[in-house]
């Protein structure tokens, strides 16, 4: 398993986007977390391990996917702020994301 950082953006865009600290938008807000039902899953982690970009590790932008360093995708969905984003990014189609159940997910302070 290779150590390089995913680096999925070109240079150039990159390079060009304002720089933001995620911390600091996510402070505003307040988590409802159902610890009986997990809102996103992996279909088959058996999929993610055929996967070589693995983008999951990417997109998510509070970095609710992580990799255990054998390949195998974990998902930490308690920080969840449901952007939805996992629900498309997948090239294999292979997360299972639905809204947290009612009373459940995030609250957000500001809009």
């Amino acid at each position: 398993m290779s150590n390089q950082k995913h680096q999925p953006l070109d240079p150039d865009l990159r390079a060009s986007l304002p720089s933001v600290n995620v911390d600091d938008l996510i402070v505003s807000i307040k988590y409802y977390v159902d610890e009986e039902f997990a809102h996103i899953k992996i279909k088959e982690p058996g999929v993610c391990s055929h996967c070589q970009e693995q983008p999951c590790l990417d997109f998510c932008p509070v970095q609710v996917f992580s990799s255990d360093g054998q390949g195998r995708i974990l998902v930490g969905y308690q920080a969840c702020v449901e952007c939805g984003s996992c629900r498309i990014g997948c090239p294999m189609k292979n997360v299972d994301w639905s809204l947290p159940r009612g009373g459940h997910g995030v609250a957000y302070k500001f809009g």
